[in-house]
């Protein structure tokens, strides 16, 4: 039985676009579900919270909880973004997405970004392959990586960055000193991913 399910931030009646925060979670050896309260998921509330205020009631934003940790051949976070993608078009329809995902979750908002809908993206410590990526025509993205990141190494983030660059609007930005769960220079995160979703509106 699935288990993913969006969290509203904040939802206004009629936003101009719809921000979903997606959180990251290392595997584990069995399939395990993800808890509202493990520290990947609650890495992410400040994340969407700076979101929310930096739109001024412009943006709705949700926070999706995956349905397992990890990523496996038979599921993966793409699976549950796509699945939130779908539950936002039909509560706005019409209306664009912007997808901000940490480690993992960065890895899946790049993915999912393939989606008609989906016209921002911003992954913060991503955690991909230099393989990942898929064309993007039309999309901004951004890649927000500490240079201190030993988990999700700064230059596969910026193989796939370069990749990308060749059909959509990139910027890749380093925040000297960050780590991989975003605690030292936080803030610099944070705000970075609501200055772009925001000033891509």
């Amino acid at each position: 039985m699935s288990t993913h399910r969006l969290v509203d931030v904040r939802t206004p009646s009629s936003p101009a676009c719809a921000v979903i925060v997606l959180h990251g979670g290392a595997s584990r050896q069995q399939q395990m579900m993800v808890s509202p309260t493990q520290l990947s998921v609650l890495r992410m509330i400040p994340v969407a919270k700076r979101i929310a205020h930096a739109g001024h009631g412009r943006l709705a934003v949700l926070r999706l909880l995956n349905s397992y940790r990890g990523w496996d051949t038979r599921h993966t976070p793409v699976d549950d973004a796509a699945w939130a993608i779908a539950q936002v078009g039909e509560r706005w329809p019409g209306v664009p997405v912007a997808l901000v995902g940490h480690s993992l979750g960065g890895r899946a908002a790049l993915l999912g970004a393939a989606h008609d809908a989906v016209r921002t993206v911003v992954a913060l410590n991503a955690w991909v392959y230099p393989q990942d990526g898929v064309a993007l025509p039309g999309r901004s993205v951004l890649f927000v990586h500490g240079d201190q990141d030993r988990i999700a190494r700064p230059e596969r983030a910026r193989a796939v960055a370069d990749r990308l660059g060749r059909s959509a609007d990139v910027e890749f930005r380093v925040v000297p000193g960050g780590k991989h769960a975003m605690l030292r220079h936080g803030r610099a995160f944070e705000q970075a991913a609501a200055d772009f979703v925001v000033d891509r509106l």
